[in-house]
């Protein structure tokens, strides 16, 4: 993926959109953590698309491009809940071709639908993103600890969940 992100930097649209295509998943999963909502995740995806494309020439590191793109994809689901007065948090699972959640009626995101924000978030960046809890801490300003913290408890809220249902 470096090679990509450094053709994207000299200006290569083509190793852009690759680099977006084999992002897409985890841009929608990580926003639909943050939202709830199928049409705000896919403006805050579009949003956060735009903008790597105008600022890919200001990165600094070519391997951190995933941290830098998921950042950049918080920074605007965090603007979108800003801006909005209420949103609705019962938002449908949406059938996004190709994606796990589409395979399995008990999906990732399915047992997250009752887990608050600030631990489905957490857990979709440690889960389905694959980033380490430093990239996390990282990337959302909060101490290691704390992203421990939210880790274990959101695991928790999720097997209670199941426990619950049966």
């Amino acid at each position: 993926m470096e090679h990509l992100v450094k053709r994207a930097m000299k200006g290569d649209t083509d190793a852009f959109l690759e680099l977006m295509t084999q992002n897409t998943q985890i841009l929608y999963k990580t926003a639909w953590s943050v939202l709830r909502n199928n049409e705000d995740a896919a403006d805050a995806v579009s949003e956060t698309i735009l903008t790597c494309f105008e600022k890919i020439n200001t990165l600094r590191k070519p391997g951190a491009f995933r941290t830098w793109m998921i950042r950049i994809l918080l920074n605007h689901c965090y603007n979108i809940l800003r801006d909005q007065a209420h949103f609705d948090r019962s938002g449908e699972v949406p059938d996004f071709p190709g994606s796990m959640w589409e395979a399995e009626p008990d999906s990732f995101q399915e047992l997250l639908q009752d887990v608050e924000e600030k631990y489905s978030t957490i857990l979709t960046l440690y889960y389905a993103d694959e980033l380490t809890v430093c990239e996390i801490a990282e990337l959302t300003g909060l101490n290691q600890n704390t992203v421990k913290t939210r880790l274990k408890r959101g695991r928790e809220m999720v097997r209670r969940s199941l426990i619950h249902e049966e």
